[in-house]
């Protein structure tokens, strides 16, 4: 983390925006939580990364998911503000389930980064 001192304040470089940073780099597509702070769901959805969020009361133990499944996540092409996407856990031994998920994605303008691959791709597309 890089301090500097801005008016005699120590402040440093946000190392929120790099948790989704890091993962846009690592070519992660989605984000699923029980919750999300609001200025990591925005980077997340800034980097075009899609936070998803489990329905109140759910939770990845609830649905007995341990972390070494792989997900398919359907109707990508037409996310909306607050949409539920169905997304499908495979376990590593093949068996399968299909979760109700909440998109994170808030706002019409959201949408359209996310649909661009992100807030960068979506402003340089505006300029072309």
């Amino acid at each position: 983390t890089r301090f500097r001192n801005v008016t005699g304040v120590q402040t440093c470089a946000l190392p929120i925006y790099w948790a989704a940073k890091g993962p846009k780099l690592q070519g992660v597509r989605a984000v699923i939580a029980e919750s999300f702070e609001r200025i990591h769901r925005s980077n997340l959805v800034g980097m075009g990364i899609l936070p998803l969020q489990f329905l109140p009361g759910e939770s990845a133990a609830a649905h007995g998911l341990t972390g070494h499944e792989t997900f398919d996540i359907e109707g990508l092409g037409s996310v909306q503000p607050g949409a539920k996407i169905q997304i499908k856990a495979t376990t590593t031994d093949g068996q399968t389930k299909t979760i109700t998920l909440q998109s994170r994605i808030d706002t019409p303008n959201e949408v359209e980064y996310f649909k661009h691959g992100g807030i960068l791709p979506y402003v340089l597309r505006q300029l072309i």
